[in-house]
């Protein structure tokens, strides 16, 4: 029984013994960087990608999400009944202003034309007949050889003939009017939408039914979109130093489709939103966006000229904000704490925290450690360290020169 105990006791100033030693291992690995590994460079710079913090011109920018909507947009309807005899375009053709587009069968207003020029030819001769009357008439008053009262019954017929020709003239361009209506033209210049009418059917005069054809303008086209209300300041102030350029993005990682200027800016906030609608007017051509399509708009406030700019991925995010690893002039890894402005594209502009020509990493290592020396990759050496030299003779110095020269010549 004394014997376990003592193999216990043993084994316990043993295991005591171990730890200390390895503890006292663990310190001096601590202080290594003074040691020989650190001499003699066994581990070397830790190789890192990195990029150079730059200066140059960025746009200072609002970014929203806006809907496309034709400046104008024209629902065509029958102003007359009848049979539709012919459509005179397709579905989704390009029209331009006064294009006739729709044929509508014109006899019957034809024919009341043609009745309303014969009673207007009917009235103009009785007119003429009757002002004929009341001259004969005028002389044969004035030598006493007829009536006062003959006389004004003649001057009342041609007053009254008159007044008939009017109407008649009116009749005439009514029937003129309904038969110009059965030829229904574009009232403006766009792209025609879904036919709701095929020729053959009878249509209604206007107020009944669906439109003949729905035509949306293109070009050029509006794009409304809402901003947060506390961003309406910096719209107004900027407004008025000069006009505010609005990009059109239909990806918003790709180019701009259009680019036009703010048009539009209501007068009140919305209440359940918080934002204010905006509007923009763009030339659109090529008709890259379309009439209802969802697009990134991006708000060109002003230009930066000297902003501080590094790649998107050499910022981290932190508990504190945000920041980088900066590679300082001893090519050592230091953290630095930046301050955003904001990110346009794969670049982030920095407010502040570095400066043009400071060298931050874009590619961290898992192992990489704060104050430890790296190399960029693709350099030769560490960064801030002159090419061809080095500390002491080493394998590499003349005496290594000089065994390699002997068994040369071996």
């Amino acid at each position: 029984m004394v014997l376990v105990f003592l193999a216990i006791g043993a084994a316990g100033a043993g295991g005591y013994w171990y730890w200390q030693q390895s503890k006292q291992a663990t310190v001096d690995g601590a202080k290594g960087g003074k040691g020989k590994g650190a001499k003699g460079g066994r581990g070397g710079p830790q190789t890192v990608k990195a990029a150079r913090a730059v200066a140059k011109p960025m746009p200072v920018l609002i970014d929203a999400v806006g809907t496309v909507e034709p400046e104008q947009s024209v629902q065509v309807r029958a102003q007359i009944s009848g049979v539709l005899q012919s459509v005179l375009f397709k579905e989704g053709d390009k029209v331009r202003a006064g294009q006739q587009l729709f044929q509508i069968d014109p006899r019957t207003f034809q024919a009341q034309y043609n009745q309303a020029l014969a009673a207007l030819a009917r009235d103009r001769a009785q007119l003429e007949n009757a002002r004929a009357q009341e001259q004969r008439l005028a002389p044969l008053l004035k030598q006493e050889f007829i009536t006062r009262q003959e006389y004004d019954v003649a001057v009342t017929s041609a007053k009254s003939l008159e007044a008939t020709v009017q109407a008649g003239q009116a009749a005439v361009e009514q029937a003129r009017i309904q038969l110009e209506f059965s030829r229904i033209v574009s009232p403006i210049s766009g792209r025609t939408g879904q036919l709701a009418v095929r020729a053959g059917n009878l249509v209604p005069a206007a107020g009944g039914g669906a439109p003949l054809v729905t035509i949306n303008s293109t070009d050029p086209i509006l794009v409304s979109f809402s901003i947060p209300e506390r961003q309406l300041d910096d719209i107004r102030r900027f407004q008025q130093a000069q006009d505010i350029r609005i990009e059109i993005l239909p990806d918003r990682s790709g180019p701009a489709a259009a680019e036009g200027k703010l048009v539009f800016v209501d007068n009140t906030v919305t209440p359940q939103t918080g934002t204010v609608l905006l509007k923009t007017r763009v030339d659109n051509p090529k008709e890259l966006i379309w009439p209802g399509q969802f697009v990134n708009v991006r708000i060109v406030l002003t230009v930066e000229p000297e902003a501080v700019v590094v790649p998107e991925i050499a910022v981290q995010p932190g508990q504190e904000g945000s920041f980088v690893y900066l590679i300082d002039d001893e090519s050592r890894v230091q953290v630095r704490p930046v301050k955003v402005s904001r990110q346009i594209g794969g670049e982030v502009v920095i407010a502040s925290g570095i400066k043009a020509g400071d060298q931050v990493i874009t590619e961290i290592p898992q192992t990489l450690q704060v104050g430890a020396p790296v190399k960029v990759a693709g350099s030769e050496g560490a960064v801030g360290t002159p090419k061809g030299k080095g500390k002491g003779k080493g394998k590499g110095g003349k005496k290594g020169e000089k065994k390699s020269e002997a068994k040369t010549e071996g």
